[in-house]
């Protein structure tokens, strides 16, 4: 199974994690490592470390990032290059983790993983908008 680590500013991670333990149930293999203000960049590579050893057994790991750019997601690039079959995506929504968490039972391959988290991300990306009903009568009855 991929594992799935999550990251990300503040409660970010063990927050998003709440959410999917109630939709989806605990999940095995998975890590959850916030970036708290009281840490500092050792503080965040020592953690994710210790989320990606808690991971070595999988058949490679998922790092699932808050925002593109940010120390967490900078932490995640460094740290999947001293690691085998890690890859990083940014971004994440509670959309695009469900799909991931559900998802890498069944899938082996830690790409089409990381695309179909991207994909699925992008999806439930919309815009609520009230259209108005037009209350005028159809010249033609259609």
């Amino acid at each position: 199974m991929i594992g799935l680590l999550i990251t990300g500013h503040g409660n970010f991670a063990t927050g998003v994690t709440s959410s999917v333990d109630l939709i989806a149930g605990k999940q095995e293999n998975y890590q959850a490592v916030d970036f708290l203000p009281t840490y500092n960049l050792d503080d965040l590579d020592r953690e994710m470390k210790k989320a990606l050893d808690n991971l070595k057994d999988c058949s490679g790991v998922l790092i699932l990032c808050d925002l593109l750019g940010g120390t967490p997601f900078n932490k995640a690039a460094e740290l999947s290059t001293q690691y085998q079959n890690v890859s990083v995506v940014a971004g994440t929504n509670l959309s695009m983790l469900l799909e991931v968490a559900m998802t890498r039972k069944f899938e082996e391959d830690l790409n089409a993983l990381a695309d179909a988290a991207i994909e699925s991300g992008k999806e439930q990306i919309a815009k609520y908008e009230l259209l108005s009903i037009d209350q005028e009568e159809p010249e033609d009855g259609i």
